[in-house]
C-alpha cells in the first residue's frame, strides 16, 4: 500500500483509469502535429513561460544548461549556509506536460535543406552537437556575469575569485570561505597570511552584493565567533562598488539606511572605488645571492609577514586610487554581459541585449522572441529583473495560448495580439485581478511591483514609492522588510516541497546555527 500511494504521487500519467496528480509529461515523437514552441533558458522567463503555454495546444521543448529552475532572490543565502541549495531550485522535468528538455547550450540559428528553422546546439557532457527543429523560438537565455575585462578577475575565477548568478558559484563560494578558515586555523600560518585569508572582498552595490555582504555578516557574527573564535580578530569584510552609492535603483532614504546599517557592523564600504585589477603576487623568500641564510629572521620569525609554510603564492586585489588589499575570497557582482549565442546569432543588440519591439518579436527573425535580462524594448529597455521576466513570460504565455494557435496550426503568419492583461499580482493565485487592476492592451506592459533586498537576520528594505500595486506608495526598513522579504519570496516558490524546507531551514540555522562541514 505504502509503494502504491508513492507512485501515485510520483508518477505522471494515469493508473488503472485513475488521474494522477501530476500529468504525464508529453512523449515527444515525430508524429507530433501541434505547433512547436522552443525555449532557450530556464530561469525566471523561461521556466515560467513553459509552465504557463497551453500542452494541448503547443509541443513545448526547454533547451537549457541548467536542468533547473533557480530561485535567485534566495541564492546569497545559501552561499553561507542560511539555506540549502535544493530548497531554492525546482526540476525543468516536473514542469507538467513538458514535450522534451535537452541539458544543452544553444550555438546559432539555421536551416535545414528542407527549409525547416532550427537551433543548433551542444550536449552539455560531452560537447556532441545536434539541431532542434522549431515552429517559434523563445529567447530566454539571461546574461552571464561581465568581468569588464579586469585583469586577474576571468584568470582567478573559481580559485579566490567567485560570481554569485548560479548554485555552483554558491556552492563554491561556501566551500571556499570554510576552506579559508580552516587553512587560517593552521598553526604554521603567519598573522599576514592568516589576515588576507579571512579578509572578504564582495564588488558591486547592488542588492546581490549586499545581500551576501550581510548574510556573511551573520554567519560571521552567528557562527565563525562560536566555532573559530580566535580568529575573529582576522576577519575583514569589505563591499566596494565604483558608483557613487549603493542599491542606486533604490529611494534614496532606503540606500543611505543601508549604506549606514553596514558600516554599523563595522563593514568597510568603498563608494566611487572600482577595482581596477587582481594579481597573484608570490611570497617573498631568502635570496640566494644575499646574507640571509635558511636560519634568517625571514624563514625563523612565524609571524613575518612574508613568511610561508609552502612559499606559495597570495592574491591582492588593486584599486583605482591605488591602494591594495590582500584577500582570501573576492564575491564579483558587478554587472552583466551577455551570453555567447546572443552574441553570435546575428540579433540586433543593444549594449548586449536583444532588441524587440512592443510585442517581444525580433525584428528581421521571423517567429523569433526574445524576454527576460537578454532582451532590450526597442522604447527603451527595462532592468534585468526577475519581475520583469517573470511579466514578459505571463505576457508572452497570454499571446501564444489566446491568440497565436488559429494561426500557428495553419502555418500562417502570427497576427498581431489581442487586449493582454499586465501580470501585476505577484502571486499565481491573484492573477485574477490583473484585468481587473489594469488596462488590458495588445502591447507588452511592465507594472512595478515593488523592489526588496534583505539585510540578513531581522533587517531589509521595502521600496514601494513607485509600485503599481494596490498599497500604500511608501518605503519600510528593518523588521518590516524583513517579515515582507521573507514572506513575499516564501510564498512565492514554486511547489510545497520548498514551501516547507525554506522555513525549516530558516529555523535550524537560528536555532542550531548553519553547517559548517566542508565536503
Amino acid at each position: 500500500m505504502i509503494l502504491l500511494s508513492r507512485t501515485l504521487l510520483r508518477t505522471p500519467g494515469t493508473i488503472a483509469g485513475t488521474t494522477l496528480l501530476f500529468p504525464q509529461r508529453a512523449l515527444a515523437t515525430s508524429a507530433t502535429k501541434k505547433p512547436r514552441v522552443v525555449i532557450l533558458g530556464s530561469g525566471w522567463a523561461g521556466n515560467t513561460l513553459a509552465r504557463r503555454l497551453d500542452k494541448q495546444k503547443y509541443d513545448v521543448r526547454l533547451i537549457s544548461p541548467a536542468n533547473h529552475f533557480l530561485f535567485t532572490s534566495l541564492l546569497p543565502s545559501t552561499a553561507v549556509g542560511t539555506l540549502e541549495f535544493r530548497a531554492i531550485q525546482e526540476p525543468v522535468r516536473t514542469i507538467a506536460g513538458l514535450g522534451e528538455y535537452y541539458q544543452a547550450k544553444a550555438l546559432s540559428l539555421g536551416v535545414t535543406e528542407e527549409g525547416k528553422t532550427v537551433v543548433h546546439c551542444a550536449d552539455l557532457f560531452k560537447g556532441h552537437e545536434f539541431p532542434v527543429r522549431y515552429d517559434y523560438l523563445v529567447v530566454a537565455a539571461g546574461n552571464k556575469t561581465n568581468t569588464f575585462q579586469t585583469p586577474g578577475i576571468a584568470e582567478r575565477e573559481g580559485k579566490e575569485v567567485f560570481f554569485l548568478k548560479h548554485l555552483y558559484h554558491a556552492r563554491q563560494i561556501r566551500n571556499r570561505v570554510l576552506e579559508c578558515f580552516e587553512r587560517a586555523s593552521n598553526p604554521n600560518i603567519t598573522d599576514f597570511e592568516r589576515d588576507r585569508l579571512l579578509s572578504f572582498v564582495i564588488v558591486g552595490g547592488g542588492p546581490t552584493s549586499c545581500e551576501f555582504t550581510t548574510e556573511l555578516y551573520d554567519f560571521l557574527q552567528q557562527d565563525v565567533v562560536q566555532w573559530y573564535p580566535d580568529l575573529m580578530p582576522h576577519v575583514r569584510v569589505t563591499l566596494v562598488e565604483a558608483g557613487p552609492g549603493l542599491l542606486g535603483s533604490f529611494h534614496q532614504s532606503l540606500a543611505d539606511y543601508y549604506l549606514k546599517k553596514l558600516k554599523e557592523k563595522k563593514i568597510d564600504v568603498r563608494l566611487s572605488m572600482a577595482v581596477i585589477g587582481v594579481e597573484l603576487r608570490p611570497y617573498a623568500k631568502a635570496n640566494s645571492t644575499s646574507d640571509e641564510s635558511p636560519n634568517s629572521d625571514v624563514t625563523n620569525d612565524p609571524n613575518h609577514p612574508h613568511r610561508s609554510s609552502a612559499l606559495g603564492q597570495y592574491t591582492v586585489a588593486q584599486f583605482a586610487d591605488g591602494t591594495e588589499l590582500p584577500f582570501g575570497t573576492m564575491v564579483w557582482s558587478a554587472g552583466l554581459a551577455p551570453v555567447r549565442f546572443v552574441k553570435d546569432a546575428g540579433f540586433q543588440l543593444q549594449r548586449g541585449r536583444i532588441v524587440v519591439d512592443e510585442y517581444l518579436r525580433v525584428p528581421d527573425h521571423e517567429n523569433v522572441f526574445a524576454l527576460g535580462d537578454c532582451a532590450a524594448l526597442v522604447s527603451g529597455p527595462l532592468p534585468p529583473t526577475a519581475s520583469v521576466a517573470e511579466q514578459q513570460a505571463y505576457y508572452l504565455g497570454d499571446c501564444f495560448n489566446k491568440y497565436y494557435y488559429e494561426a500557428a496550426t495553419r502555418k500562417e503568419p502570427l497576427p498581431l495580439p489581442g487586449p493582454v492583461a499586465p501580470a501585476l499580482m505577484p502571486w499565481k493565485l491573484l492573477e485574477f485581478l490583473n484585468p481587473i487592476l489594469c488596462k488590458s492592451q495588445p502591447e507588452f506592459t511592465y507594472k512595478n511591483r515593488g523592489m526588496m533586498a534583505g539585510m540578513g537576520f531581522g533587517g531589509g528594505v521595502t521600496d514601494l514609492t513607485n509600485t503599481d500595486l494596490p498599497s500604500p506608495k511608501t518605503t519600510m526598513s528593518g523588521t518590516a522588510a524583513f517579515v515582507t522579504w521573507r514572506t513575499t519570496y516564501l510564498t512565492k516558490q514554486l511547489s510545497w516541497k520548498n514551501m516547507m524546507l525554506i522555513p525549516m531551514y530558516w529555523f535550524k540555522a537560528m536555532v542550531f546555527g548553519r553547517d559548517i562541514s566542508r565536503f
